[in-house]
């Protein structure tokens, strides 16, 4: 797997990641989740090169930082870890709000380091943007934790430029991570330039639309189990599913035409915009790990990225990318 830097950081990781969220929540049915097969999976990532692993303290909650300490065991110098706080959450794990203060910023890392089973976390990401609490105080208070010792890099997730650039007075940011896909292109136009301006690298989640790109993903309407967050995603909705459909139908003809999958199309795709640019692509699946993994191999002409930007272009996707509620929480 090819290395790429992230930035000006000097953190250099595989070109792909992994995310890891949906090996213990989010997608599917509970039933649908294998502990071992998660573990496998992570185990064929490392084994091909993919050293990169995305989590977070609220995936699960906790459960998927502790199912990722357990699948690295052994193999800690082979792996990247990025982590992510940000959550107010009760005692059983149920999201009331945001929390960015300074005591929770120790807390919730100290809290990540013992589930992850290792003495440093490599990126330590803010989730959200905190409204309360000013973000040079939570970079602050991330920035000793890097004096400690406890963290390696920092990064953000879901801000906007202000808040960005305010961001790096304080520390250098290694990462950027925001939802950057073929149909969720809004990074493109400030918040992508800004990050070049600043030596911060960009991580696209979801880079796959929560699996709408293969052609795979279910309608809203007739998710296993309600507790997948697509049932209330607009795009997965009614008429937007359909209407988006069609776009994915076109992919997967001009994927076919080259060989490759629609998933390693749009990969492809997000790889080619930029060297600093790292997907962490999402899966709990040995079959769909590989399958993303190659798409670092694949190849695009000028041609091929013309035609793939004609069937996508910025805002082609039908319906918001979130409710409401989950919108308010990013900021731009």
């Amino acid at each position: 797997m090819q290395q790429r830097q992230l930035g000006r950081s000097g953190l250099t990781v595989s070109a792909l990641g992994l995310g890891c969220m949906g090996m213990t929540y989010a997608y599917d049915t509970a039933a649908s989740r294998s502990e071992s097969e998660a573990l496998a999976t992570v185990k064929l990532a490392l084994d091909q090169g993919i050293n990169f692993l995305d989590t977070a303290e609220v995936y699960g909650p906790w459960e998927n930082e502790s199912l990722l300490g357990r699948a690295i065991a052994g193999r800690r110098h082979e792996v990247i870890i990025a982590s992510k706080f940000g959550f107010k959450l009760d005692a059983q794990g149920t999201v009331t709000g945001l929390d960015s203060h300074p005591d929770n910023v120790r807390a919730a890392c100290e809290q990540s380091l013992r589930r992850l089973g290792v003495e440093t976390i490599d990126l330590y990401y803010q989730h959200r943007l905190d409204p309360n609490v000013a973000i040079e105080e939570t970079v602050g208070a991330m920035a000793d934790l890097v004096r400690a010792g406890k963290v390696r890099y920092l990064g953000l997730s879901e801000v906007g430029v202000e808040i960005l650039r305010r961001a790096c007075a304080v520390h250098p940011i290694a990462a950027l991570q925001s939802e950057y896909s073929l149909w969720e292109r809004n990074v493109e136009p400030q918040i992508l330039p800004a990050c070049r301006e600043l030596g911060v690298g960009f991580v696209p989640f979801s880079p796959l639309g929560r699996g709408f790109l293969t052609g795979q993903a279910p309608r809203a309407e007739g998710v296993a189990d309600p507790s997948d967050i697509r049932a209330d995603m607009p795009r997965f909705q009614g008429e937007n599913y359909d209407r988006n459909l069609a776009l994915v139908a076109v992919l997967k003809g001009l994927a076919e035409r080259k060989g490759c999958t629609s998933a390693q199309l749009a990969l492809a795709w997000l790889l080619s915009k930029g060297p600093d640019i790292v997907p962490i692509p999402g899966t709990k699946s040995c079959k769909h790990l590989a399958e993303n993994a190659a798409a670092a191999e694949v190849t695009l002409s000028g041609c091929d990225l013309m035609a793939i930007e004609q069937t996508f272009p910025r805002n082609a996707a039908a319906g918001a990318r979130y409710n409401a509620q989950m919108e308010s929480l990013v900021n731009r």
